[in-house]
């Protein structure tokens, strides 16, 4: 396969990709039986049939090095109230003495106060580049429909509001 890498300015590939927005997720996983987490932006659903959602760690990223052999994970979708969890779980030592949580369905932490959250098993994990795409057999989800998420575009965080009808 050839790059060309040296085509694409990178920087101007960053830009371009900013002015999507996405939503913010905190992927908790399980490494040797204690929680794990990631903040993760490029979380896609992939499929109805069968059930399957995807996620995007960087290969380098410890945190998914961690949570890879655990053979779970739980999305959990940050609602627009939540930037200090997302702060959490960037900056923290250890989130999870700071952020209220529970056991999920798969064993992996289900975070309070997020407006959904969805429960895999590892499906498959293929080679994207720079990065791994996750994809998770869907076991069990939720939403609480009680507030709107944490977004994501051009380098800072926000929220949804709908446009006049």
């Amino acid at each position: 396969m050839v790059s060309n890498i040296d085509s694409i300015d990178s920087d101007l590939y960053r830009k371009v990709c900013g002015q999507y927005p996405t939503g913010v997720t905190v992927v908790t996983g399980l490494n040797d039986g204690q929680p794990a987490a990631m903040v993760i932006g490029t979380f896609v659903s992939v499929s109805l049939d069968p059930p399957l959602v995807g996620f995007l760690p960087g290969k380098a990223s410890e945190s998914w090095e961690a949570m890879a052999d655990g053979g779970v994970f739980a999305v959990n979708v940050l609602a627009d109230t939540q930037l200090d969890v997302c702060d959490a779980f960037f900056k923290g030592s250890d989130p999870f003495n700071n952020v209220e949580w529970t056991v999920g369905p798969s064993g992996a932490a289900r975070l309070a106060g997020c407006p959904a959250w969805i429960d895999c098993t590892v499906h498959d994990v293929l080679d994207a580049g720079d990065h791994f795409m996750v994809l998770g057999r869907v076991t069990d989800l939720d939403c609480a429909e009680t507030s709107e998420p944490l977004l994501f575009l051009g380098g800072g965080y926000g929220s949804f509001s709908t446009l006049g009808s």
